[in-house]
């Protein structure tokens, strides 16, 4: 998926190891049906054409669904085919951070944090999650604490301007970093690339119940006002 992936485990047990390994497994598989970095990945070849639907693994058409009805609620501005090319890694990514959650849970464990590229599940608490600055590398913009809390930015500190706005194929520059809270990261990891390119993200989110802190690219912050 083009980045790393971290876990912390506060309750280890019998059971830990063997979970963890099951899910590093998992991630290489999602990982090989899925990146759009591979070139014989599921997503590459059905985007090129090469592959129906029906000949690819059963959840790519269960994640191409989620990322349809995530289209229509973002009027559009989440897609799993920005700039024309099939890659559903928006909702993906965050997805698999929840998945690797909720083995985890299942092995008996309720306290852990499960980090993605920067995008966190927490399950039991309190984690103190360090929000980074898109200006300063290795600062922390803001620290939020919560229990059993998924943390999703969307920004430029890390790849530059990457994100698209699906109505005009342009970069989405308007801010340099947007952090949403909730309790699970799959959907909110989306809403966080939608609404990043949004002319208004604040007041879209805000109307939803989503808290949210955006970074300008001056360094202004504004928050919604349930935002911790």
């Amino acid at each position: 998926m083009g980045t790393v992936f971290s876990f912390s485990v506060r309750d280890p047990g019998p059971r830990t190891a063997d979970a963890l390994a099951r899910i590093v497994a998992r991630l290489h598989r999602i990982d090989t049906v899925f990146s759009p970095y591979r070139e014989d990945s599921d997503v590459s070849r059905l985007g090129r054409g090469e592959v129906r639907l029906a000949g690819c693994d059963p959840e790519v058409g269960w994640v191409l669904d989620r990322c349809a009805e995530l289209a229509a609620e973002t009027d559009g501005y989440f897609s799993a085919t920005p700039g024309g090319r099939l890659d559903p890694s928006g909702y993906v990514k965050g997805w698999a951070v929840e998945e690797a959650s909720r083995a985890l849970r299942e092995a008996g464990s309720g306290r852990h944090c499960v980090s993605g590229g920067g995008d966190v599940q927490t399950a039991g608490g309190p984690w103190r999650i360090g929000i980074a600055d898109p200006h300063r590398p290795g600062a922390v913009a803001h620290v939020v604490t919560g229990h059993d809390l998924a943390v999703a930015t969307s920004g430029t500190a890390e790849r530059g301007p990457h994100i698209l706005d699906p109505h005009t194929g342009r970069p989405a520059t308007a801010l340099a970093s947007l952090t949403l809270l909730g309790p699970r990261l799959a959907r909110l990891d989306a809403l966080a690339t939608a609404a990043f390119a949004m002319p208004d993200p604040l007041r879209w989110l805000s109307a939803r119940g989503v808290p949210a802190l955006a970074v300008r690219p001056d360094g202004a912050r504004e928050r919604t006002p349930d935002f911790p």
